[in-house]
């Protein structure tokens, strides 16, 4: 704590965001004075947060009190010192510091997103195996629309133009936003953040920034960050800068392509490849986990009613978990690399993903492969978006019950954790089964 009181008098911090991350990725905590942040030394923050949906409503009764607290009790939060961020657009000096829950008695609350990450972690350290990732993160920049009814629509650049097309790879539609780009590399830099290149995608307005590669917590922890900069950039120049799976019809998705690898702690070689450089045991079973296991933790990755219509036909997301070499139309491609580099790249999480809960999904179906010899099957060679090898779910209600009855998912993320993630998602799908889409509006209205 003494060099966390040093570092925010150093950087004259007068203002602290103290902050969890929820199921859905939402930042929730408390804004506190330095002074009083440093007396308390942490904060409080009621349990039930954890179990609050994306709408802000709550899991159904017999759910919540089978999980919680009958008295709505709160847990403990730690600041966690690795884990402090400046605030560039705020007016005073202010930074956020992602906090860590404890239940009264120390232990880690099993309903923590970042809790879930560690404990996936440490499966991985307890066998002396360190676990790498480099995240991908889509996201579309649209105009600013008060109205939830009217379709988005791209932004005016600074050529006074809407972008229109399609502008794969194209420097100068990514350069119409360059003022807005600008901001959000000076302020992830001053955060820490380590992002790399920036790509305008095949969306009207779509973009990627990739991370550097980098333990697995800490990126989780900068993608957190990232999504609430990358907003703000935005927002200052009035644009919106969206997350969402599928934000615009007739376009594609966004993903957050997850590359991911393993290495010996004590040495630090991948245990991907053979001493020859050839791939390794542990490399073709940590496939064949992803490949029986992320059909059953599906809503991990894609969490959301809105993340499965980028899973529709014909859109340009792989729809399988079949694997390949530098094949983009699988779903967990094997880039051409050197042989310490030998990574796969889980095409399938969604950016609406929260990155805590998504990371730790991925590498646990890796572990589990790794750890029960799963073999995969072979890689495809040539296009895979027609493959029926084992199928994905692809509605939220049959991924949810799919997931409900994967029990070895609860002896490793925990029942209460499974089951809260669960009972959050299916009172979401309710709320939006309940609202009458502009399409019945349109087709059904004065038809039937």
């Amino acid at each position: 704590m003494k060099d966390l009181e040093s570092w925010l008098t150093e950087n004259k911090i007068t203002e602290i965001e103290c902050v969890v991350s929820d199921i859905t990725g939402i930042a929730r905590g408390k804004i506190s004075p330095v002074s009083k942040f440093i007396a308390e030394k942490g904060m409080r923050l009621p349990e039930s947060i954890l179990l609050q949906t994306v709408t802000g409503d709550y899991v159904e009764d017999d759910i919540y009190y089978s999980l919680l607290d009958p008295a709505d009790i709160d847990m403990i939060c730690h600041p966690d010192p690795s884990a402090i961020f400046l605030i560039p657009w705020a007016l005073e000096p202010t930074a956020q510091i992602i906090h860590e829950c404890y239940d009264k008695m120390g232990n880690p609350i099993e309903l923590s997103a970042r809790n879930v990450l560690k404990r996936v972690l440490k499966l991985y350290d307890d066998k002396g195996w360190k676990p790498i990732v480099s995240p991908e993160m889509e996201f579309y920049l649209t105009k600013r629309c008060a109205d939830p009814d009217l379709p988005l629509q791209p932004p005016i650049g600074r050529s006074g133009l809407q972008e229109t097309g399609r502008q794969s790879f194209s420097i100068d539609a990514a350069n119409e936003f360059d003022p807005l780009f600008e901001d959000m590399y000076d302020w992830c830099e001053l955060q820490g953040l380590d992002i790399d290149t920036l790509i305008h995608e095949e969306g009207t307005a779509q973009m990627e920034i990739n991370f550097r590669h980098g333990d697995p917590l800490e990126l989780a922890d900068q993608v957190f960050v990232f999504k609430r900069t990358l907003r703000e950039a935005a927002l200052k120049h009035d644009v919106a800068a969206t997350f969402m799976a599928k934000p615009i019809t007739n376009e594609p998705g966004s993903a957050m392509h997850l590359h991911q690898s393993v290495v010996d702690k004590k040495t630090g070689k991948t245990i991907f490849s053979n001493a020859d450089g050839t791939m390794s045991q542990l490399f073709l079973h940590h496939i064949g986990g992803l490949q029986k296991y992320i059909p059953e933790v599906l809503p991990l990755m894609a969490p959301n009613v809105n993340s499965f219509r980028r899973f529709l036909p014909d859109t340009s997301a792989p729809v399988n978990v079949e694997w390949g070499l530098e094949n983009r139309t699988c779903g967990l491609r094997v880039p051409d690399s050197d042989p310490q580099n030998r990574r796969i790249e889980n095409r399938l999480p969604g950016a609406d993903a929260n990155a805590y809960i998504a990371i730790a999904a991925s590498l646990l179906c890796g572990y589990i492969g790794m750890t029960q010899q799963i073999n995969p099957s072979a890689p495809v060679q040539g296009r895979a978006y027609q493959r029926r090898n084992l199928r994905l779910p692809f509605t939220l209600e049959s991924a949810l019950e799919r997931m409900e009855n994967c029990k070895v998912l609860e002896e490793y993320l925990g029942s209460k954790f499974v089951q809260g993630f669960i009972a959050v998602k299916r009172v979401e799908n309710e709320n939006f089964k309940q609202v009458i889409s502009s399409w019945e509006r349109e087709f059904l209205l004065l038809s039937v």
